[in-house]
Formats: C-alpha cells, sequence, structure tokens
C-alpha cells in the first residue's frame, strides 16, 4: 500500500540527527515535526519568525496566536525564541539550516525542484523555498510519487517553473526513497507492499535499482 502523509513524515524523521537546525516546508514537511525521535534534540526554524517549533497543538488548547510558515497552529518547547522575518532569512541565507524539507510539484533526475507555482493558476507567493534551495546544507523532499491525473512528478526535466537547480538531495514519497545521483534517482527503499516495477512505471526520469530493495520500516 502507498504510505499515508503521515508515514511520509515519520520516514523523513529517521533522517533527522542531534543538533540538527531543519525547516519543515508548508503540506507534508510540516508533520514531521511529530514523529522526531527519541533521545536526539532537533530545533525546527520557521521563516515567519520562530526557532523552537513543537509538535501541533491538542484540539481545544491551540494559540491563535503560534503559526508556523504555512499558518498553521503550533506549539513551542522551552527555549523557544521569537524574532522578525529579516533575521530569519539572515539566518536561512548564513546557511545555518542543517536541514530543508519542502514539498513539491516535480523535482527532475538531476535534483532540480517546481514547487511554488502552476501557470495559469493564482500563487500566494513563493514564501521562503528559494532561499531555502539556496541555502540550506541538505535538502529532502516529501511528496506522492504522481500527481492526481496519475502523471510521475519525478522527471527526467521539470516542466514548471524551477524553485532551485540541482540541490535535492532525497525524495521520500509514498512509494519509495530514493537518492537524487549524478546518474539518476537511486532506489534505496519500498513502501511495504509496493513492488519495483510499480515504482518504474511510475518513475518518468531514469530510475537506478542497485539490486535487491528493501521495504521501509518505522
Amino acid at each position: 500500500m502507498p504510505l499515508t502523509k503521515e508515514q511520509i513524515a515519520q520516514r523523513i524523521a529517521k533522517e533527522l540527527r542531534d543538533g540538527f537546525y531543519v525547516n519543515l516546508g508548508i503540506g507534508i514537511p510540516t508533520l514531521v515535526a511529530n514523529y522526531i525521535p527519541a533521545g536526539i534534540k532537533v530545533v525546527l526554524q520557521s521563516e515567519n519568525g520562530l526557532l523552537g517549533i513543537g509538535p501541533f497543538p491538542e484540539e481545544g488548547k491551540e494559540d491563535p496566536d503560534l503559526i508556523n510558515a504555512g499558518k498553521q497552529t503550533i506549539t513551542t518547547i522551552p527555549g523557544s525564541a521569537f524574532f522578525d522575518s529579516a533575521m530569519s532569512f539572515g539566518m536561512i541565507r548564513a546557511g545555518k539550516v542543517d536541514l530543508t524539507v519542502l514539498g513539491a510539484m516535480e523535482v527532475s533526475e538531476k535534483g532540480d525542484i517546481a514547487n511554488w507555482k502552476i501557470p495559469g493558476k493564482m500563487v500566494k507567493g513563493m514564501g521562503g523555498a528559494m532561499d531555502l534551495v539556496a541555502s540550506a546544507k541538505n535538502i529532502i523532499v516529501a511528496m506522492v510519487h504522481t500527481n492526481p491525473k496519475g502523471e510521475s512528478k519525478l522527471l527526467s526535466y521539470c516542466t514548471l517553473p524551477l524553485t532551485g537547480v540541482r540541490c535535492v538531495k532525497k525524495i521520500v514519497t509514498d512509494l519509495a526513497v530514493l537518492d537524487v545521483t549524478e546518474n539518476g534517482f537511486k532506489l534505496l527503499e519500498r513502501a511495504p507492499g509496493i513492488s519495483i516495477d510499480e515504482i518504474k512505471t511510475k518513475t518518468e526520469g531514469k530510475l537506478i535499482v542497485p539490486g535487491e530493495i528493501p521495504e521501509m520500516s518505522f
């Protein structure tokens, strides 16, 4: 079965390391905050001016003044800091963010990402994605493998306006975990019950399958 959005976030959380400063984009990436592994300290940064985001609040305990960049209500942790967006982007542009997790509409086999605009459709703004992909030390994309029409979102070349060029390092979809290499998408893991053939069929870009591919574990 394909992974749920929560399972995608749970798998990405396994990539976190002790001491990381992490920026979570809107959509599936925000869910990673709920799955930080026990025993490690990770500081979540939001470009609207917050360092130290906790899990999502319990129903009925939301504070409308505490929101992330996606305008979702959040919680804070002891030691959280609030500041203006100028300082927030100063952190990002100075390379202080160890890992950025972003959603995407398309990713190319070279690591290009398109995630801010679909021509002809209204867009509220590009947010901080362009700064993040230009400055973060590591970028992981959280996405579903295909669009609503069943067409691959992992392509040889992106067809939508680019957010960043050759910047994505790893992708976690509802079907697979893949590294982006110089030679294409390298398949690392597959979702439980998903075959390699299905992943091949739904990946338009070059796919490298290095032998037996294990199923993801949670």
